[in-house]
């Protein structure tokens, strides 16, 4: 029962090492005592009887008969215990050389902490051992490569929130400047101009309490919360928040899309693609020009289009979504921004399932969303 038991446990070749190693100690006591006692007989049996001689003080005739009746005639019991002594000695001597895999297990526990690629290495007899330390080395450095990856994602929200802090932070201070240069506006436009700057200031709040609860946000991991949405609406509005950086360069936002057109996503965060490409659309493209913005449903997406007068450079088209990237590093901060509003853009259409594309002629900068449609009811 106990063999089937051991049968097929990792360390089968630990245990056979084992066994073999002690029947061949055992084997060697004993081969050493029959060697002896070959070797030696007769003057083994002579110094036996003249030790009990001197000890006694008898004649050789008395000595040899206690060496015959205590001695020879017990032979057998004397060579088994000689053979135990001898192989208590030889077990004793080989635990120094079996304490060596003791210290294989030490320094590969050892091993688990560093975080070098290194597998553990082990004897063959070990390899059991071996596969498990670095089964847990392995899951341990995933581990540690989750939590760097957590704190990396953790890192690019703050910046994330910080930089959608400064776009409502941007219109408070514009619509502010406009109410202060120009006292006399009129009190239906100075209404609609404090409206918005309470929403933003609202808006700034919101961003600022999500910036306090980092540690429970995460673009990929919070589930979104769709709905549908009146994307006509959200184009105004948008629209009215950019007017001071549209107005100081003569520039005009055309919303060619229906009234009734509705989107399905999260409405919060793709408020915030549509600012980003639109303030992108405002600060690479000429004065006094117009940027267009259409909707269209095509099979089960719908796709955004921003269309603005300017250029991006072909070989740059492809490193636009990539985060701090900025086509003109010429620009100051306040203009080109950090470059990570269309990371920021491409992060949540890609978690809507959507994707976000860039195209660029000469004279044209295109921007197209496609988002799915809302799931059939």
């Amino acid at each position: 029962m106990k063999n089937k038991i051991l049968r097929g446990k990792p360390y089968d070749k630990l245990i056979r090492k084992m066994f073999l190693q002690t029947l061949t100690l055992l084997m060697v006591a004993i081969l050493i005592v029959l060697f002896i006692r070959s070797t030696g007989r007769g003057s083994i049996g002579n110094g036996i009887t003249r030790l009990i001689s001197s000890v006694f003080n008898v004649g050789w005739e008395k000595a040899s008969w206690i060496y015959i009746s205590n001695v020879r005639e017990n032979i057998e019991i004397i060579m088994m215990i000689t053979i135990i002594v001898f192989f208590i000695i030889f077990f004793r001597l080989s635990l120094t050389w079996f304490s060596k895999y003791f210290d294989e297990i030490v320094a590969g526990v050892d091993q688990l902490a560093e975080e070098s690629g290194n597998k553990i290495a082990m004897s063959p007899e070990l390899n059991f051992m071996e596969q498990k330390l670095n089964q847990v080395k392995d899951k341990l450095a995933a581990r540690s490569k989750e939590a760097q990856e957590a704190e990396r994602r953790k890192n690019e929200l703050v910046i994330y929130l910080a930089h959608d802090i400064k776009t409502p932070l941007t219109s408070v201070i514009g619509y502010l400047n406009l109410l202060d240069e120009i006292p006399n506006m009129p009190a239906e436009q100075k209404a609609k101009y404090v409206n918005i700057t309470l929403e933003k200031a609202y808006r700034l709040e919101s961003l600022i309490d999500e910036f306090f609860e980092i540690t429970r946000y995460s673009l990929h991991s919070v589930p979104l919360k769709k709905e549908n949405i009146d994307l006509y609406y959200m184009l105004i509005q948008i629209t009215d928040e950019a007017y001071p950086q549209l107005s100081a360069n003569g520039k005009k936002v055309a919303i060619l899309a229906a009234e009734d057109f509705t989107i399905y996503g999260d409405s919060d965060k793709l408020a915030r693609v549509f600012n980003n490409i639109l303030k992108n659309a405002i600060a690479y493209s000429y004065d006094g020009s117009t940027i267009n913005i259409s909707a269209e449903v095509r099979e089960k997406v719908s796709m955004i289009r921003f269309e603005n007068e300017g250029a991006i450079p072909q070989a740059k088209l492809g490193s636009i979504f990539e985060k701090f990237y900025r086509l003109d590093d010429a620009r100051s901060s306040a203009t080109g921004g950090a470059g990570l509003g269309l990371a920021i853009a491409k992060d949540i259409v890609t978690s809507h399932g959507g994707t976000i594309e860039a195209q660029s002629d000469n004279s044209h900068i295109v921007f197209l969303i496609t988002l799915p449609n809302a799931p059939a009811c």
